[in-house]
């Protein structure tokens, strides 16, 4: 099986985005040259160039892109070439008018912006699976091409007809008959039963709230329906190519499709990553979908696809962003399992949505101090081979799961203001002040290996799900349940008695009331801290210890052996104290000892990463004899890392 290794071989791949059908041919060898120049490596071609590939209907157009190809395969870069599939050409929606979505009130979405395509049409995977057959039977044996890119950021929905007939197939295979279908669904309530098929639509646009099973049953179906798209693409390219790299990229928080279900179809995992310049917590956000990134691809090397050179077009300000961060976002990802570091884009666009997005080559050109940082940048990753390959290691555990985000957020549950994100970036954000490197995980993954298993919210709770998190804590392990978790089965019917009764017997505690807080906090007794977001009138089962209460005397946080609840979630400091206080019970330490807020150390292979991601120096007792690596000194005993810099360490 392919793997990055295979595009790698040894190095950090350094590049980006490269739309050169934006621009005219005498453009192209001044970027060939800025791009040596600057240490690039590699570039992703043709994302979003199906209307210059097929400019009408089985009308190819590859010869721009064969003379591009051989013009940076001269030049001594490589290409990851990109199925352009993600923005059909106006022509197509034209033509056929059932490949563009439609939303939930029955609007269609016309062509005019990007990722215009009903996931479920048969013309639009006729088109886009001829275009990428042609696509790789002309370049697959091409010298420049190391690895391919299908499609972008998938995520499109429709609730067409078309969708409609391809989703009840979808859940004949899932619930197998009508009376299995109503029966998960509990169509029971308001009438809502099928009596044939052809009854069962998407969810679409109503008088009041839909069938929350079958807005589960949806999402899941639109994830496996975008999967169906992304490995049609990828065995079209296999064909003629199977020793090529295969990969797409997710976003940071990706709600779309089940990201573990996509990196197993995938060579390896890629992720579009963009947190705020402005945002004090940036470095937490970063380093959550970095290790999730990691994760949902079992561990193994992944690709930055996308990141920002400054600033973004998207936010409502967008602030620049220092050259100084742009350098440690960069070596953060790197420490966290990146082998490949991707900007969007090369070159800045001039037309477009996105003309005010930043690039590795500003509007400004090269002689400017963002495109300086970009080529020190690349001078530095060219400094960390021995990096490449090398695994991260972690003996703490966050459980994520997809499905149960989807059925978490949905209306009518006891608060809109509890989202999965918020208590994820909570959660992770307290593990990374305590210095603590996180894998994320399945419900059902094997837990053995971990000294701790966070659990921030498992609302949705199948039965594997809890008889694993079940053994994982009779074996021996620290387990640290949130609020509200255990409380739904897989089809989001309510577990009788409000909660699992195997987790209320792990547990020790039975919710007999959810009682959600609103803006305010409530402060806590038996701790110092404070209630937010939630609260439960929680029921304590003899053998349970109390560790904090509401000023009421209603337990708030509560331990049993080595398994832990958390019936609110706590402010950030008492919450950051809770799980580092667990975690060391468990055993579970710091790569280095005594690190100062604001600071990461994260250990990949053979190599120690620090890094300040706070604006004032920091002394750090480094060791005797340490060796750092990208400026090749040793470092004495006490060291002085600058703001926002890094070392890495042999």
């Amino acid at each position: 099986m392919p793997s990055l290794a295979d595009a790698t071989r040894g190095r950090i791949l350094f590049g980006g985005d490269y739309n050169p059908e934006q621009w005219p041919e005498e453009t192209w060898a001044e970027d060939v040259r800025l791009m040596k120049e600057a240490g690039v490596t590699t570039v992703t071609v043709g994302v979003f160039s199906w209307a210059r590939l097929e400019p009408a209907p089985g009308k190819r157009d590859f010869g721009w892109l064969r003379r591009l190809l051989d013009l940076l395969h001269t030049g001594g870069v490589e290409v990851c070439l990109a199925t352009p599939t993600a923005s059909p050409p106006p022509w197509l929606g034209r033509l056929h008018p059932g490949t563009l979505p439609v939303t939930a009130d029955g609007t269609t979405l016309w062509w005019g912006s990007r990722n215009q395509y009903c996931p479920s049409s048969a013309d639009y995977r006729r088109y886009a699976g001829a275009l990428v057959a042609d696509l790789a039977a002309e370049f697959a044996d091409h010298p420049a091409v190391v690895m391919w890119h299908v499609n972008n950021e998938y995520g499109p929905v429709c609730h067409c007809e078309e969708t409609a007939e391809r989703f009840r197939g979808w859940l004949r295979d899932r619930h197998r008959t009508l009376e299995g279908l109503n029966s998960a669904w509990g169509t029971a309530f308001w009438s809502q039963g099928h009596g044939s098929w052809e009854t069962v639509i998407p969810p679409r646009s109503a008088p009041y709230l839909p069938n929350p099973a079958a807005v589960l049953d949806f999402r899941r179906f639109c994830s496996d329906v975008l999967l169906e798209c992304f490995t049609a693409e990828r065995d079209l390219i296999r064909l003629h190519r199977p020793d090529a790299p295969v990969t797409t990229n997710f976003m940071t928080l990706h709600p779309h499709v089940d990201c573990w279900s996509f990196a197993a179809a995938e060579d390896f995992v890629s992720l579009d990553s963009y947190p705020d310049p402005a945002d004090p917590r940036a470095a937490v956000y970063a380093s959550l979908g970095q290790d999730v990134a990691r994760s949902v691809g079992g561990g193994r090397p992944w690709m930055l696809m996308e990141m920002a050179a400054g600033a973004v077009n998207w936010r409502p300000v967008n602030r620049a962003k220092p050259a100084e961060r742009l350098r440690l976002e960069a070596l953060q990802s790197v420490a966290r399992g990146a082998d490949a570091i991707h900007f969007f884009q090369w070159r800045a666009s001039r037309s477009g949505a996105e003309k005010f997005h930043s690039a590795m080559l500003p509007h400004a050109g090269p002689d400017t101090p963002q495109h300086r940082a970009v080529r020190e940048l690349g001078r530095e990753l060219g400094r960390l081979g021995e990096a490449v390959g090398g695994e991260v290691a972690a003996d703490v555990a966050v459980v994520l799961d997809w499905p149960n985000w989807w059925a978490l957020e949905q209306r009518g549950r006891p608060s809109e203001r509890v989202e999965l994100p918020e208590l994820l970036l909570a959660w992770h954000g307290a593990l990374w002040d305590e210095h603590l490197t996180v894998d994320y995980v399945r419900p059902d993954a094997d837990l053995r290996r971990y000294r701790m298993v966070t659990v921030p919210n498992l609302y949705l709770a199948d039965d594997p799900a809890v008889a694993n998190l079940v053994a994982y804590a009779a074996g021996g392990g620290t387990l640290v349940c949130g609020f509200l978790t255990g409380v739904a089965d897989g089809n989001d019917t309510v577990r009788e008695g409000g909660m699992d009764a195997r987790l209320r017997a792990l547990l020790g505690v039975h919710p007999l009331e959810w009682r959600p807080l609103g803006e305010e906090s409530a402060p806590l007794t038996g701790l110092d801290g404070a209630a937010t977001l939630w609260s439960e009138a929680l029921r304590v089962e003899a053998g349970t210890e109390v560790l904090a209460r509401l000023a009421d005397g209603t337990p708030a946080v509560t331990r049993r052996g080595r398994a832990c609840y958390l019936a609110t979630l706590p402010d950030p400091a008492l919450l950051r104290r809770l799980l580092g206080g667990a975690a060391a019970a468990a055993g579970v330490r710091p790569e280095v000892e005594g690190l100062p807020d604001g600071v990461e150390a994260v250990r990949r292979g053979g190599l120690l990463f620090v890094l300040n991601h706070t604006g004032a120096a920091v002394r750090i007792a480094s060791g005797a004899g340490r060796h750092e690596v990208l400026t090749g000194r040793e470092l004495p005993p006490d060291a002085e890392l600058g703001p926002y810099d890094a070392w890495v360490l042999r």
